[in-house]
């Protein structure tokens, strides 16, 4: 059998590693550069690749392919091997059939990386022998050829979910739907909350979906069609009819087999109403996986949030510098600004995604005292929000815009990194970008 892996990247490598390990001949092809530590692990594991180039002759004559997320379906190459009748899957399908452990899935527009992070910190602090991967951690792949974990907590992306066939998660978890990389999905938003709802698609009677109630995409989609597996809603508004998460005097409350967990949200690491329902999903997993109440209630006091998602840098002078360069749409930044309780120096811009900033309104209005721009055309952003607020300045590096927020921010204020839009006019990605918004804090 021959394995072609196209994308020479973390899931890329991890494919080939185990692909090798179960007989395969295997290829990886990559039309960027491969980094040289990944160069290094395929050529020590004798496994044939090349990058800068896509050799049809080696590729074509796949019996299975792996695409790495990133890669559109668009792609020449892709599109080849569909008319070929050639599967082309994902790293988490292919992965798959070669483990027996437990998986939970958690997909969403936004929150996703939260809650994968907590929903694996509560169940690691609960005594279970459980991995990470997915978009975040260590490639699945690799960790299933190297056969580690009884249970995995994946964070999947709807580009993953494109590509599974048989996959299914025992426990699923969608945090809530937005418009989001509708780039990939002909404009159609409606086949971008059918591929998220893909997560659910392969579930049976004896397993479980967990979603946000108030997500009209969500609400509409469960409406006019029919799932298998058990149904756990959160809410902060409403109580469910059996099981899931709702809101009641300040206290967050998961039902599960009619079993309550009760916590008061002030107790709660994590700030804002969306952690809230990002706690609830993550403690509802904790449930059904059986672990004891005050573990959950230990590791929702202690968690750590995930890197570049409303992330406390440093306080200055008393002014607090948040950093939440992970909110590349405005979904995440509506959640980003209804947190905030100081009056904010907000740093925006970037790539735009097609955004439309009009649900940011009254929360700018409302919080928003100045508003820094970021990136190489900042026009959009000036034209939605000149009238809104009494400062904007625009600034074409991450240092200066910094500074100029500094000189804008007073005591008791705070400066918030929160750009609505993609990182690639200025940083390599997110990550780069909010490191150096991190790096030029502790220069000030």
């Amino acid at each position: 059998m021959r394995l072609v892996v196209l994308g020479g990247g973390e899931s890329g490598v991890g494919t080939a590693i185990l692909g090798k390990k179960k007989g395969y001949d295997v290829f990886v092809s990559d039309f960027g550069k491969i980094k040289e530590n990944y160069k290094e692990v395929l050529t020590i594991n004798g496994i044939a690749w090349e990058d800068e180039k896509h050799t049809e002759e080696l590729i074509l004559n796949a019996d299975v392919v792996m695409k790495s997320p990133g890669i559109p379906e668009k792609a020449p190459i892709v599109k080849k091997l569909i008319e070929k009748g050639i599967p082309v899957i994902s790293e988490i399908e292919f992965a798959i059939q070669f483990t027996d452990a437990t998986t939970v899935g958690i997909t969403g527009s936004n929150g996703k990386t939260t809650t994968t992070l907590l929903t694996y910190h509560l169940l690691k602090q609960g005594g279970l022998n459980v991995g990470l991967a997915g978009n975040i951690g260590k490639s699945f792949a690799w960790q299933v050829a190297e056969n580690k974990h009884d249970i995995y907590v994946l964070e999947l992306s709807s580009f993953q979910l494109d590509g599974i066939i048989n996959y299914k998660p025992h426990i699923a978890i969608l945090t809530n739907i937005s418009p989001d990389h509708l780039d990939r999905y002909n404009y159609d938003y409606n086949l971008y909350i059918d591929s998220k709802f893909r997560i659910t698609k392969n579930q049976t009677e004896a397993d479980y979906l967990i979603y946000d109630n108030e997500d009209e995409a969500i609400q509409n989609w469960l409406k006019n069609n029919t799932i298998k597996a058990n149904k756990v809603p959160f809410s902060l508004i409403t109580k469910p009819e059996n099981e899931g998460g709702f809101l009641e005097e300040n206290n967050m409350n998961t039902t599960i087999k009619n079993d309550t967990f009760t916590m008061p949200i002030n107790e709660l690491a994590l700030e804002g109403k969306h952690n809230i329902k990002n706690a609830m999903a993550a403690t509802a997993v904790a449930q059904l996986l059986n672990i004891r109440k005050q573990t959950i209630r230990e590791s929702l006091t202690n968690f750590q949030g995930a890197e570049h998602r409303l992330e406390k840098v440093l306080k200055i002078q008393g002014v607090q510098y948040i950093n939440d360069s992970k909110a590349t749409n405005v979904n995440s930044v509506f959640y980003a600004l209804d947190s905030m309780t100081t009056p904010t120096v907000w740093i925006v811009g970037g790539v735009d995604k097609g955004n439309d900033y009009d649900e940011l309104m009254p929360l700018v209005r409302e919080k928003v005292k100045a508003i820094v721009c970021l990136g190489v055309d900042n026009t959009k952003i000036s034209n939605a929000f000149n009238n809104v607020v009494d400062v904007m300045v625009e600034t074409t590096s991450m240092s200066e815009a910094v500074q100029i927020a500094q000189r804008l921010a007073e005591k008791g204020d705070s400066v918030l990194l929160s750009p609505a839009c993609a990182s690639f006019d200025l940083f390599e990605n997110y990550e780069d970008r909010g490191k150096q918004f991190k790096q030029a804090i502790y220069n000030l």
